[in-house]
């Protein structure tokens, strides 16, 4: 067991759901309440990369927070009836991390009850915890309070634990905590994204099988 502790985030790095479902319903959206808007799958990746959804809402979209909170309702009812299918290789990977007596934690924009309601769907082990979107704000990546509260609530250390995020607010808040990151790009083949994350991570997977070839490799030794 590399790490004791897998912290996964959900969408587009262990379940293929921005081109198949987010985006979808974020173009549905802007077509009922913002005629004449767009957004395209490309678009809506590196918004989501940086700034972040809320801030791309509310700069490209001049969202008010009513409105946001309309956005977040037609989501969460569009993805009643979606659910995405997990990446080839990524349960192989999570068993394994269980088989080890390892931990298995989720940090997501989505929320609890979808996470867990995929995973079920997918055959992937339960989460020891997840922290989505129900959380407060200040309580959601990239805040550090999620992976701070991990540590808290497993006695681990920073180098215990590996954050496995597509996207730069993965990346903000593991920097934050001291905790490794590795940074993955099966979800899309934007260049903006994918060099971000080369160039500002000391780890980055292009393939689920590099990320299991990783994590298979012998342990360093780090206390």
């Amino acid at each position: 067991m590399r790490y004791k502790c897998l912290v996964f985030d959900h969408d587009d790095t262990v379940v293929n759901s921005t081109a198949t479902i987010h985006h979808p319903c974020f173009v549905e959206y802007l077509d009922l309440y913002f005629p004449g808007r767009t957004c395209s799958l490309e678009e809506y990746f590196l918004k989501n990369f940086d700034p972040g959804f809320i801030p791309m809402c509310k700069d490209e979209y001049g969202m008010s927070d009513e409105e946001l909170e309309g956005e977040a309702l037609f989501w969460r009812n569009y993805v009643k009836d979606h659910i995405p299918d997990a990446y080839p290789g990524i349960r192989q990977i999570m068993e394994r991390q269980k088989a080890e007596g390892g931990l298995l934690c989720v940090i997501s924009h989505s929320y609890d009850d979808n996470i867990r309601r995929d995973y079920a769907a997918n055959g992937l082990p339960e989460p020891d915890a997840v922290f989505g979107w129900e959380q407060p704000p200040e309580r959601r990546k990239p805040e550090p309070w999620p992976l701070l509260e991990i540590m808290r609530r497993f006695d681990l250390k920073p180098h215990e634990l590996l954050m496995i995020d597509d996207l730069k607010p993965g990346y903000d808040m593991a920097s934050a905590c001291g905790v490794d990151f590795a940074g993955v790009g099966w979800s899309n083949d934007i260049p903006e994204i994918e060099a971000f994350m080369r160039a500002n991570c000391s780890m980055y997977f292009k393939t689920v099988d590099e990320l299991a070839a990783f994590l298979a490799c012998p342990v360093p030794d780090r206390r």
